[in-house]
């Protein structure tokens, strides 16, 4: 079992830089994917970037592609997503994901065992 705490959302100007991060519990947390994903109202949930397991090899939405990084401490059980030149269309509630095993989809949310309760994020214009 993951237990996942999303933290680090706000309200931030177009153009602005912010970073999430989302805490792990659990001693296996270096052996699970992890993936960002988001979700305006009215809207479903959609993959915005991952990091896998062994390698560190990183995906993105081509919507965030440039501008958001993902990355992964795995000392500290945790990942962060560093986003830069927001936009309004990147409001949302962000949720972080843990898929356990290998070989699933990274940007599919179906493949992700765990969820956070998300947080967050307000781009105003």
């Amino acid at each position: 079992q993951v237990q996942l705490v999303e933290s680090g959302g706000g309200l931030v100007q177009t153009g602005g830089s912010l970073r999430l991060s989302c805490a792990a519990s659990g001693r296996t947390f270096s052996s699970y994917a992890m993936g960002w994903f988001r979700q305006a109202p009215g809207e479903e949930r959609k993959f915005v970037a991952a990091i896998s397991a062994n390698t560190g090899s990183t995906f993105y939405a081509d919507s965030v592609k440039g501008r958001f990084t993902v990355s992964r401490d795995n000392a500290r059980n945790t990942i962060h997503l560093q986003m830069t030149s927001l936009k309004p269309e990147d409001t949302a509630v962000y949720y972080c994901a843990a898929q356990r095993g290998f070989g699933g989809s990274f940007t599919r949310k179906e493949s992700y065992n765990y969820w956070g309760q998300g947080t967050q994020l307000t781009v105003s214009s």
